[in-house]
């Protein structure tokens, strides 16, 4: 199925074009990046131009590589809260997140289809018979008014043939200078003094943040943190992602529940 438009990246910049001639798949080839230095070799791709800037708890790495040039990567995650999973209809062990799908700019239309399609066949072998993934549709800006995300709905999962599960839960997130979301596991590491406060006091501070003078006690971390946060971020008002789920086995497919109505794109 084709796109009218398609999402790609680079340097830490989401862009929308318009769909031109689909991918010549000949010239592009799928495979699982595995072994030692997985994850460097992922996450760096992943951070260099993704606008989150963030790399997730990676399960599985697939990337997408044009004369043995990486220019695609999809990275299958853990979801920070367990509860996630349990849309799909299988076993957690074999359920998974697509928590990352970044793709340069010089990749054709149709793409995105593609390749999830092959990374999804490179899932099957490994015994994987769910994914989970999300749509952000809210627009990011840097302070300055720069927009780094125009907000997306998914369109290549409806490509995709996925199952269209409707909105997340609607809340309010707090944004850089830059425009990244400051997550909630940052902020809860601190608030609780957990293993990492020191990592996410460090990317605070980073963002321009008060080295803090006490660290002995969670208070103490809770008290800076209410303090500095004001300082270092805005409040954004977040109307929930788009959910989507695909079985990757003719059992997981078969209950799977019915698709609601997939959203409309409006190009921005």
């Amino acid at each position: 199925m084709l796109t009218d438009v398609v999402q790609r990246w680079r340097g830490g910049r989401a862009s929308y074009q318009l769909a031109g001639a689909p991918i010549n798949t000949r010239l592009y080839e799928v495979a699982m990046i595995d072994g030692e230095g997985a994850d460097k070799l992922a996450g760096a791709f992943v951070v260099a131009n993704h606008y989150s800037g963030a790399y997730p708890a990676a399960r599985e790495r697939v990337g997408l590589y044009r004369s043995g040039v990486l220019v695609g990567v999809a990275v299958f995650s853990h979801p920070s809260q367990e509860k996630v999973l349990a849309r799909l209809p299988c076993d957690r062990a074999a359920a998974v997140e697509l928590g990352r799908l970044v793709l340069l700019d010089g990749v054709e239309a149709n793409g995105e289809s593609w390749f999830i399609a092959r990374a999804f066949d490179e899932l099957r072998g490994r015994g994987y018979e769910g994914v989970i993934s999300h749509a952000d549709p809210v627009r990011r800006t840097t302070a300055a008014g720069e927009v780094v995300l125009a907000g997306h709905i998914g369109t290549v999962y409806k490509a995709s043939n996925a199952v269209y599960a409707g909105l997340t839960w609607a809340r309010s997130i707090r944004l850089y200078a830059d425009g990244r979301a400051l997550s909630e596991r940052t902020r809860s590491k601190v608030r609780a003094r957990e293993r990492g406060w020191r990592a996410a006091v460090d990317e605070l501070v980073a963002a321009g943040a008060t080295p803090p003078e006490r660290t002995e006690t969670a208070a103490d971390l809770h008290e800076w943190l209410l303090r500095e946060l004001p300082k270092i971020t805005r409040l954004l008002k977040h109307t929930g992602c788009h959910r989507y789920i695909f079985g990757l086995t003719p059992a997981v497919r078969k209950r799977l529940p019915a698709s609601l109505p997939y959203p409309k794109f409006t190009l921005p």
